[in-house]
């Protein structure tokens, strides 16, 4: 009999054909899931035959990445992998995260890496905002991935996948409505007629004491919507922004804005996000990072108290919510809305050259709204009015007071919280220094022995180094010690108090006393019969160049809380052109006046600033690698707030005539990416910084 040879397959087939039978399934198991993955990396290899490249802006910082990057699509990843989706790409050694911000036929590279996967399908970053983040980038000598962080919140992915609720109708645009609660301010019915057939007017508002900015503002947008464009508005912080939901809720309707805020924790956060970015919603309002919400058909942008230093970010590149949303105006052409109850330098100049219409109160409605009286400071003039030595409320407050109470509460704006925040020498008014430290001493209640600012040093039993005398008085004293006082003096009338740590939001109508640190004043229901105005020196001791802008700032905000009709005073120096700009209402002139005499020190507006800190080492570099735009000048470096580690800082401030500010910004940025091409030590760099 013959012997047939048998080939390789036919003996692997008669191999595994004695195998055992479980050994045998799971053979073929291995080549099934071996044929698989086989096949899978061949179909993960396949490129994309329509729009094969993806242009991705990598989540670095470093200023010399700042660009997009090329990478092939595969085919898999097509459909989902589209401008604005969050990806994982290889870049270097390791994965990161980035955006998709374009698809192209073609790129100038060869043999790209492909997409690791498309981390979600959600289009977060919509062209508009891509397109502004590479603005405000530029405008601020930055990096764009930082401007994106600040743009877009991190993915919650349950949150994403949850169904959300359908919006219901909303409350039709009611034109009689809003020019009633606009009346009094002109030309505002020519802007609510303009925003309503679709134009994008441009307007700087001061507002009216009295006003109720919150709703005005939701009748401009609801002119907005019924014209077929979203809106969006950015307040300063959560009181503002409580306010305008309520206002917006009235107005709109419910469920027909979206708010957008840091502290309302991720989920919320994002969920709010996506109804913006889904279109769910056309109007959008929040704090500072709102100013990137990704409004779809934006027709309006709005800022409110434009002055307030919480609208300017903390972060790199350090961008301010007036000017990004100025920028969106710009690139989007929208209608703009810069309105407060003070006017900064920056917002009138928008007035001045013509880019803004200037909207403000009829001198009848200013005069109608609020009665503003100063009085003089009482705090030396203990002949005139006895009543200053215990207290350093005037006899003319009190009896101010007195009659307001009447009629519902009345506030009482102090700067400084806590009790005593400064102790003197009765006799002499040497300040009281701790024994062991030599730091100020302070009362944190009235039956508490004088405490140490710096040491917590108990000074159980001071006398004064000067004199010898063993009394103190108070020169500055705190909310806390003001309500005592308050109590004193009206017995049986509820003091209440608002400080950091413990805002109130609201309080009622109803007589009482409130006693609120700067920025932490509550809106009372129906609004204050009476504001009074303490210490005013203090807001104007500050070493800064907004001092005298800032502190008009703060008072105008308090008295703008008064209800029409109601009084203001003011305990102060009659003779200071600041108080006499919020006695006449006039906060439009003295930012006028402000800016002139800015113009004649080659101050912002009229010049562009960008301050570059680092320790002295790295500083000395950057200066040397700027390419300084002619005719601008360098200032400084004089020293700066040191490093945690204690290493001194110095700062310099480079200024140049406003019309090179695009030539610095060009300039800081260059020089930003050769430090980081360079790894050289870091150096903070603002520009147009809101204090010096």
């Amino acid at each position: 009999m013959s012997s047939v040879s048998r080939g390789p397959n036919q003996a692997a087939g008669a191999a595994e054909l004695e195998l055992p039978g479980l050994v045998r399934d799971r053979v073929k198991e291995g080549r099934a899931k071996a044929a698989a993955t086989r096949a899978r990396k061949a179909a993960d290899a396949e490129i994309a035959s329509v729009d094969p490249v993806a242009k991705v802006l990598v989540d670095l910082p470093m200023a010399h990445l700042d660009r997009p990057f090329d990478y092939a699509v595969p085919a898999a990843m097509a459909e989902e992998a589209l401008p604005g989706v969050r990806v994982k790409v290889r870049f270097g050694p390791k994965d990161v995260d980035g955006f998709i911000v374009a698809r192209a036929e073609a790129s100038e590279h060869a043999n790209l890496q492909p997409l690791k996967r498309v981390v979600s399908p959600e289009q977060v970053l919509t062209p508009a905002v891509a397109a502004l983040s590479e603005s405000v980038a530029r405008r601020y000598a930055g990096a764009r991935a930082d401007v994106i962080r600040l743009a877009v919140p991190p993915r919650h992915a349950s949150t994403e996948k949850a169904e959300q609720a359908a919006t219901s109708p909303g409350l039709p645009y009611d034109a009689e409505a809003a020019s009633a609660a606009w009346s009094g301010h002109e030309p505002a019915a020519a802007f609510l007629r303009h925003l309503a057939s679709g134009g994008a007017p441009r307007a700087v508002w001061h507002a009216a004491a009295g006003t109720d900015h919150a709703d005005l503002i939701a009748h401009a947008t609801a002119a907005t919507l019924a014209s077929g464009r979203g809106a969006l508005v950015v307040v300063p912080d959560w009181k503002d922004l409580a306010r305008l939901d309520a206002a917006m809720t009235k107005v709109l309707g419910e469920g027909q804005h979206a708010v957008l805020a840091a502290d309302a924790g991720p989920a919320q956060r994002y969920r709010e996000f996506l109804r913006v970015s889904r279109g769910q919603v056309r109007v959008a309002i929040g704090t500072r990072a709102a100013a990137f919400a990704p409004v779809r058909d934006l027709g309006l942008v709005v800022v409110w108290d434009d002055g307030d230093d919480l609208l300017a970010e903390q972060r790199s590149p350090y961008p301010h919510a007036r000017d990004v949303l100025l920028l969106r105006a710009e690139q989007e052409r929208t209608a703009a809305l810069v309105g407060g109850f003070a006017r900064t330098v920056e917002a009138g100049f928008l007035a001045e050259t013509g880019w803004a219409q200037e909207i403000r109160p009829t001198r009848a409605l200013a005069r109608s709204r609020v009665s503003i009286e100063i009085t003089g400071d009482t705090d030396f003039d203990l002949e005139k009015d006895p009543l200053t030595r215990t207290s350093r409320v005037p006899r003319e407050a009190h009896e101010i007071i007195r009659v307001a109470l009447a009629d519902g509460p009345v506030l009482l704006q102090t700067p400084r919280r806590g009790y005593a925040a400064s102790l003197a020498c009765d006799r002499c008014r040497t300040p009281a220094r701790c024994s062991a430290c030599q730091g100020p001493l302070r009362l944190g209640g009235p039956a508490t022995p004088p405490t140490c600012g710096w040491c917590a040093h108990v000074e159980a039993a001071w006398a004064c180094g000067a004199c010898g005398g063993f009394g103190l008085r108070a020169p500055i004293i705190g909310e806390a010690r003001t309500a005592e006082e308050m109590g004193r003096s009206f017995p049986g009338v509820r003091v209440m108090t608002s400080s950091a740590g413990a805002v109130k939001q609201t309080v009622p109508g109803a007589p009482a006393i409130v006693v609120a640190t700067i920025g932490a004043e509550p809106v009372a229901e129906g609004g204050y019969t009476a504001v009074l105005l303490l210490d005013t020196w203090l807001l104007l001791g500050r070493p800064d160049l907004r001092t005298d802008e800032e502190a008009l700032r703060r008072w105008s905000n308090a008295a703008g809380l008064v209800r029409p009709g109601g009084r203001v005073l003011v305990v102060g120096d009659p003779a200071l052109s600041v108080l006499q700009a919020l006695v006449r209402w006039d906060q439009p002139g003295f930012a006028r006046r402000e800016a002139s005499a800015r113009q004649e020190a080659h101050l912002p507006p009229a010049s562009r600033l960008a301050t570059i800190t680092a320790t002295p080492g790295a500083l000395d570099d950057a200066l040397t690698l700027l390419a300084l735009p002619s005719g601008g000048e360098i200032l400084g470096p004089v020293p700066a707030e040191s490093t945690t580690a204690g290493e001194p800082r110095l700062r310099a401030v480079i200024r140049v005539p406003r019309s090179l500010g695009a030539e610095l910004n060009g300039a800081l940025g260059e020089l930003q990416r050769v430090r980081s091409a360079r790894k050289l030590d870091p150096v903070r760099i603002q520009v147009d910084p809101p204090t010096l």
